[in-house]
């Protein structure tokens, strides 16, 4: 009872008292961002990249967290993919898809469904069935293993997202478009240069094998070189025209752009406009430093349309392991993704090859 008139003896006291004004406060630039708060608000970049701190980042479905893998977000991952586009040609052209699984099949068609004619009442015999053919991708784990050091990642300065893109998408494509040209099959992508080669036409030749055109001596061009591109194209049946392009390195369009007529006439056309494709034979041409240059026996020019004739399979996203302990000082992002291809149909594409028969 006492404390209670002692309050109110108190609170009467503050009656008509004239309190200081509240303090003002002062803004003043940080000393350091609060737990939690990103550079660029991009939380991935600053807690995990920078400094490790993996509480926001998913782990990699199929892949325990505590083992390792973790998936890159989605900006990042399309920053690559988009890099990966421009400096791997062979991704422009061909058929790229997603699949979940390594068992992914293809299958192709061919001789397509008989039919036949018949009277009104006429009878209708059974016609024959398409041939199916399975096409598996060969699949094989790319990676690239870039580092930083620890100052680099602690620099405000420093744009660790555009870094990690550019020299894993560098990586990548340079891995790539070997394998998409050239590669065995085995723990990687199978080129297509490497396919079973015939001079046989689309008629007589067996399923998974290339045809080829010679272009009449070893090593080289017979005289009018033109007239061998002209066999090459014509070579590919019409419906696959439709989209066609050349490939070849550039050695070997430095050699193709002197090419003329007999009325002196270059068979090589330059884009009209900036940024339109340079056409050979009214088809545009891909630069490609993976094709061989021209020699003896040499498969230096190809041609055809790659949507229909060669299948890209990506089969994983990009993932990252950050390790900053195997070579201290340096962080270590490796980064992997598993990516399968092969020919998807051996009648759209052709090949010129560098020998007299």
């Amino acid at each position: 009872m006492d404390y209670e008139v002692k309050a109110e003896a108190l609170d009467a006291s503050f009656d008509g008292a004239v309190l200081p004004p509240a303090p003002v406060a002062v803004a003043r630039p940080a000393l350091s961002r609060p737990e939690g708060v990103a550079r660029g608000g991009n939380v991935f970049a600053d807690s995990y990249l920078r400094r490790g701190i993996d509480s926001e980042i998913k782990s990699f479905n199929a892949v325990n967290a505590a083992d390792g893998g973790f998936a890159l977000p989605r900006e990042i991952d399309a920053q690559i993919e988009v890099l990966l586009k421009a400096a791997s040609p062979i991704r422009q052209i061909a058929n790229v898809v997603r699949v979940s699984t390594a068992g992914y099949r293809k299958l192709v068609t061919a001789n397509g469904t008989g039919s036949g004619w018949a009277a009104e009442n006429g009878a209708r015999p059974e016609t024959s069935t398409p041939q199916f053919n399975e096409v598996i991708p060969n699949f094989g784990e790319l990676y690239a293993n870039p580092a930083a050091t620890q100052a680099m990642l602690e620099d405000a300065a420093f744009d660790v997202e555009a870094w990690l893109a550019s020299e894993i998408a560098a990586e990548f494509a340079k891995a790539e478009g070997a394998a998409f040209v050239n590669g065995n099959g085995t723990n990687k992508p199978k080129g297509f240069l490497t396919a079973t080669l015939s001079a046989n036409p689309d008629t007589s030749r067996a399923f998974g094998q290339l045809q080829y055109v010679a272009s009449g001596a070893a090593g080289g061009f017979a005289a009018n070189p033109q007239d061998k591109l002209v066999d090459l194209v014509q070579t590919l049946r019409a419906p696959y025209r439709q989209g066609a392009v050349w490939l070849m390195n550039a050695a070997t369009v430095a050699a193709v752009r002197k090419f003329k007529t007999t009325d002196g006439a270059f068979i090589w056309q330059p884009g009209m406009v900036a940024g339109a494709a340079q056409t050979l034979l009214g088809y545009p041409v891909i630069e490609s430093e993976d094709m061989p240059d021209i020699a003896a026996n040499a498969l230096s020019i190809a041609f055809g349309n790659f949507q229909h004739g060669y299948v890209i399979a990506d089969r994983s996203e990009t993932s990252v392991l950050r390790d900053p302990y195997s070579n201290k000082p340096f962080v270590h992002f490796y980064a992997t993704r598993r990516v399968g291809g092969t020919i998807a149909n051996s009648e759209a594409i052709k090949l010129l090859r560098f020998s007299l028969s």
